[in-house]
């Protein structure tokens, strides 16, 4: 997964956490090669393939409890899909409401402590009881898929530390190149500057720029007025809206594919991954140059007689779907900025010439 996603996601912080994990994981190996070859384990299972299998099934599958770093591995606990926690109050309240209302009618969770779990991020957790225990956080019908949250993740960390990614994430985080003297001006972390899926720069982004916006000399005295989240003026703001936009444009330059261009490999993957014959589908595309690339990759070439691909290669042709879905929704992110500044700046433009 790791190695087909610094092939195909194209943004550099994310190719540099895919090669850090993938570097991790095979320092790791090495260094268990020498006991499990003490262990007489079986050659085909010391392979650095193998363990990859073993450590994303393990890391995906155990579920956290405080006496082993390990965790445990929890029957039916491991079962369920993911959905992202929702960290809007108005909607925590409600659904508290809806899980005491299930409960009242449901003899089977009269035990169950939900006052005290439901302030979690994640639905589930080791208890005194010395069992594991999930939540519901809302009232299911009958037929219909029970989620579980274990973490606010954004899609990169859910592909780095799962395998998959959603398509709406409330808590995804789109990351832009700053320039140097930006992280001089302020305290906030690094990783509280980035703009939400809706294209909005996050608070401390904002708060950032217009601190970065002001004249040295003048920024001790609005530091405060920045720090509570005003506005300063008009042709601050300006300032701000019209760099951001820039810079939104100037990195979708940068990456050697587009949006739309994206959006058509998507297609095209997923025909050849339900396709009866892949080769109809790549010689009636114009996508097949960069199939081709992928096959040469992989050791083999568009000179590939055979109908059905192979396993392996369908396997590796999920993968590159997901990093390209990746690389797609940060896109469409920088997309959505540069529209939510164009449209700051009309407002704001109006407002000047009043």
């Amino acid at each position: 997964m790791l190695s087909d996603f610094c092939f195909n996601c194209q943004v550099d912080d994310a190719i540099w956490i895919a090669q850090k994990s993938l570097s991790a994981i095979r320092s790791e190996w090495e260094d268990a090669t020498p006991l499990m070859q003490g262990l007489k384990f079986k050659p085909k299972l010391l392979i650095f393939k193998t363990w990859l299998w073993a450590f994303a099934t393990v890391s995906s599958r155990t579920l956290h409890v405080a006496w082993d770093d390990a965790g445990c591995l929890c029957p039916v606990g491991d079962l369920f899909n993911y959905a992202a926690p929702d960290d809007d109050i108005s909607s925590e309240e409600e659904n508290r409401e809806e899980v005491t209302k299930c409960q009242q009618k449901n003899e089977m969770l009269e035990e169950v402590k939900f006052g005290r779990s439901s302030e979690r991020l994640s639905d589930g957790g080791y208890e005194d009881s010395e069992a594991y225990c999930l939540y519901a956080r809302k009232c299911y019908t009958k037929g219909e898929q029970v989620l579980l949250g274990y973490g606010t993740y954004t899609n990169l960390e859910l592909l780095e530390h799962y395998g998959f990614l959603l398509a709406e994430n409330p808590n995804e985080k789109t990351y832009i190149q700053l320039d140097l003297d930006l992280y001089s001006v302020g305290t906030w972390p690094t990783d509280s500057l980035y703009i939400h899926p809706s294209g909005n720069p996050s608070f401390a982004l904002l708060c950032l720029l217009r601190l970065w916006m002001t004249p040295a000399n003048h920024r001790k005295a609005f530091s405060h007025q920045i720090y509570s989240g005003s506005m300063l003026s008009v042709e601050n703001e300006l300032e701000i809206m019209k760099w951001l936009g820039s810079k939104c444009v100037e990195t979708l330059q940068k990456l050697p594919t587009t949006v739309e261009s994206d959006e058509s490999l998507l297609s095209f993957l997923q025909k050849l991954q339900n396709s009866t014959n892949w080769r109809v589908d790549v010689d009636q595309s114009s996508l097949g140059e960069e199939f081709g690339v992928f096959l040469r990759f992989h050791g083999l070439d568009l000179n590939y007689t055979e109908s059905h691909l192979p396993v392996r290669l369908l396997r590796s042709l999920e993968r590159w779907e997901l990093a390209v879905r990746w690389r797609c929704t940060y896109k469409r992110t920088l997309v959505k900025c540069i529209f939510h500044c164009k449209r700051l700046i009309h407002e704001l433009s109006l407002q000047q010439n009043q």
